[in-house]
């Protein structure tokens, strides 16, 4: 028992009336056959660049954090793992390191995803793993540089070298692949890609249409050959229904992406709430939580809507949130393969509120049930809209029928969301007394915002380490010569939001150096990115006042940006960082001129000039901001000292490019003179990759 909750065995029909809180009895039978097979339940690594921070997290607490993701019976257990496929481009928190920056190469050392892919391989060798792409290289969209599917060969290819560099390179094997992510589709792409994965032995990798709603459906049933190359239906935000179109189809329906909901307990009451109903109401079969983890900069978008949150490898701060339980009552006590029961006969809603299913194992020896009875105020996803309704205290009484008649008992997990204040902690996944079966019947006394897992698995666990280290704000003296670590690998903590960047060894003196590589417009996916030509890679505390930032730069000989810049109080990033305004000094190299503004766009200039002549290519840049006043240098001769807006008083440093080209950047120091709304101690990090 928990907290006054009781169960209660049940012995003949009379014991139900024997409370005032009686319902019908809800039968748990397979005599008439089956419902869908169950596909898993997910988290997305994407769309993009929501791992960013993990990568460089130090041991163990890098380990720890895997762990309560993908290490089964034991956290979330997570059963698929989508990543993106990088494009170069913006995708929400950032941009991902595209395979094929260009159409003449290919390169599977960079960006993160296949390191967390292989981490998640370790922890649980049958996870499922789906790659998606948000964004395109430009040369993948012809011409215009905005629609890949003008030559389907471009994007079939570009998707198949992913999928064969996971292989050749990795040894991963990728099980799902989908379109384009919740933009148009291309039939004639869907169909060629199909035939071109059957011909080269990749007819193992299913393709998921089409990442965006119900549309596709439509066309499946009109076009035999499309019916035959997609095999699951993937719904983003599906709000619990499918289509009658989809249902149509026959095809398996997935929530391919949901949740996306600030992980405290009113986000761990929508993913309960959901990773139910998705099956109750529409029939789905996988559910995926964009995000798996939370690991990107406060506050870029949808800051915290991931299963649990890592931002601090700095510190080694992390916090497992509700959704990793509540992931739990189902993946810890089913696999992919088993099969959910009919509804009506395991599958439905409590007639108090609330909803049950049960799935049984392939080879008929388990039975699990997953209730949930979650409020409608505790568990508000931030989309779609939920349409009111109650759920009261109740009593629910399941009677097992045909292969279940012989349970004899049922462990039992339990978690509320909520015991009272709305910061409550509430009770998260605790076993419970074995709940015995009596005469087939079994029944239990339910509250609001509770969620059950009834199981004759013996499996479960609720993982755990020591507490990881207090949290510490992002250190205000930061240096980083980028020596230590390997080419083509993405600096950590430089947390590009449009454009790619990326390890490159030059040579003596400067050795190993960053380079943004992107020559050209990407196929982009974040609508704002679409007006801006330029790349920014932001670093540090939102909170910082006044910050030096110092950087030595050079733009490339050969497919070099028109120029680069540093920058200080960046307001914002992902989609909308076309839109940042702060303190930038843009260099200019080939016109020998800068240019202060107080916008990314470079719209609003602060104050202009030439530059001092320089007989190196590269040069030495220093931003100072103070108040309401910034003074810059260039190769240790003073450019400027000017007065600059009072707003952002506050804000990221970034660096970053004026136009689409290469410029190679080295020797990063950062200090934080003061910083707003908060005390930070005067701790310095020389940053030293994490091995």
């Amino acid at each position: 028992m928990n907290g006054g909750r009781i169960f209660v065995a049940c012995v003949g029909v009379c014991a139900l009336l024997a409370t005032a809180h009686a319902a019908a009895v809800y039968p748990i039978d397979d005599s008439d056959g089956f419902g869908r097979k169950f596909d898993g339940i997910g988290g997305i690594s994407g769309g993009g660049a929501t791992s960013k921070l993990l990568v460089n997290y130090p041991q163990p607490y890098r380990d720890q954090v895997l762990d309560f993701l993908f290490k089964p019976n034991f956290g979330a257990s997570l059963q698929i793992l989508k990543v993106e496929i990088g494009g170069d481009a913006c995708s929400t928190d950032g941009s991902e390191a595209s395979h094929m920056h260009n159409s003449w190469e290919e390169n599977y050392q960079r960006g993160y995803e296949w390191w967390l892919m292989l981490e998640a391989k370790k922890r649980n060798p049958n996870i499922k793993l789906y790659g998606l792409p948000w964004a395109y290289p430009g040369w993948v969209g012809g011409p215009t540089r905005d629609n890949p599917w003008t030559d389907p060969e471009r994007p079939v290819n570009y998707v198949l070298n992913w999928i064969r560099g996971a292989k050749t390179v990795y040894n991963l094997t990728i099980d799902y692949v989908g379109i384009w992510n919740e933009r148009m589709y291309s039939i004639p792409y869907i169909k060629l890609l199909r035939r071109v994965l059957d011909k080269t032995g990749f007819s193992n990798v299913k393709i998921v249409g089409a990442d965006k709603k119900w549309e596709i459906a439509d066309d499946i049933l009109q076009d035999e050959e499309l019916g035959a190359a997609v095999e699951n239906i993937g719904c983003h935000y599906p709000g619990t229904f499918s289509d009658t179109s989809a249902m149509k189809t026959g095809k398996q329906l997935w929530a391919s992406e949901d949740y996306s909901t600030f992980n405290d307990n009113v986000g761990g009451g929508c993913w309960g709430r959901i990773l139910n109903m998705n099956y109750v109401n529409g029939n789905m079969t996988a559910t995926i939580s964009w995000n798996a983890i939370a690991s990107y900069y406060n506050p870029l978008p949808w800051f915290r809507t991931g299963l649990m949150t890592a931002v601090e490898p700095w510190s080694g701060n992390y916090a497992v949130e509700s959704p990793i339980w509540i992931t739990a009552h189902t993946t810890q006590f089913t696999e992919i393969g088993w099969t959910y029961l009919r509804h009506g006969a395991g599958v439905g809603n409590f007639t108090g509120g609330g909803s049950y299913v049960a799935l049984i194992s392939p080879n008929g020896k388990n039975l699990t049930i997953i209730i949930e009875t979650l409020s409608h105020d505790h568990s508000i996803c931030v989309r779609p809209p939920l349409e009111p309704y109650n759920v009261s205290t109740q009593r629910v009484t399941f009677q097992l029928k045909g292969s279940f008649i012989s349970i004899t008992s049922l462990r039992v997990w339990y978690s509320r969301l909520f015991n009272g204040a709305i910061n409550d902690t509430g009770t998260m996944f605790e076993r419970q007394q074995t709940l015995q079966v009596v005469n087939g019947m079994v029944q239990l006394d339910v509250a609001v915002d509770e969620v059950y897992t009834l199981t004759t698995v013996k499996g479960g666990k609720k993982g755990s380490y020591p507490r990881p280290p207090a949290s510490q704000p992002f250190p205000n003296t930061y240096s980083d010569d980028f020596e230590g670590y390997t080419e083509h690998m993405e600096p950590y903590n430089l947390a590009q939001q449009t454009g790619s960047y990326e390890i490159i060894d030059v040579g003596p003196p400067h050795n190993k150096v960053v380079r943004q590589m992107v020559l050209s417009q990407p196929v982009h996916w974040c609508k704002a990115e679409g007006n801006t030509n330029r790349s920014i890679s932001v670093i540090g505390n939102y909170n910082w006042t006044d910050v030096t930032v110092q950087i030595d730069a050079r733009v490339g000989a050969v497919n070099g940006s028109s120029g680069y810049f540093v920058a200080a109080r960046v307001d914002r990033g992902g989609g909308s960082s076309d839109k940042a305004e702060g303190i930038f000094l843009y260099i200019f190299p080939k016109t020998s001129t800068y240019l202060v503004s107080a916008d990314f766009e470079h719209k609003h200039g602060i104050t202009k000039g030439e530059l001092p002549s320089s007989s190196s290519d590269w040069s030495n840049v220093v931003l100072t901001v103070r108040g309401e006043n910034a003074s810059g240098t260039y190769n240790n001769q003073k450019l400027f000292n000017v007065s600059i807006p009072a707003t952002p008083n506050m804000g990221f440093v970034a660096i970053g490019t004026d136009s689409w080209g290469i410029v190679d950047y080295d020797n990063l120091m950062i200090k934080a003179e003061a910083v707003a709304h908060q005390r930070q101690k005067d701790n310095t990090l020389y940053f030293k990759p994490q091995k």
